[in-house]
């Protein structure tokens, strides 16, 4: 395989893909190892439009995009706090965050 092929198998869209921001992200979209890249973009984002919460949407599983979210949400300093979803909003396949 030669090395312009290569490159266009380990990225299929040669053009960033614009998503709009909204009070919700689901990580399902999304690669694994994209998740904590993809994350961090999305809180900076959602708090710039002037959000006070957000719902990130990790799944149930065995928990480790769970980890990865809390971990980054740890870090984040514009993040108040943050909570498992409850019955309405996700139980614990989502977290919510609310925003400084």
């Amino acid at each position: 395989m030669t090395n312009d092929a290569l490159a266009e198998f380990e990225n299929p869209f040669p053009e960033p893909v614009v998503l709009e921001i909204t009070d919700s992200i689901d990580l399902h979209a999304f690669r694994p190892k994209d998740v904590k890249a993809v994350l961090e973009s999305y809180l900076v984002e959602a708090h710039a439009k002037g959000f006070r919460y957000a719902r990130v949407i990790h799944g149930k599983g065995i928990g480790v995009q769970r980890e990865i979210t809390r971990k980054v949400l740890s870090d984040t300093e514009f993040v108040k706090e943050f909570r498992t979803g409850d019955e309405f909003s996700g139980g614990w396949g989502a977290t919510i965050v609310e925003f400084k």
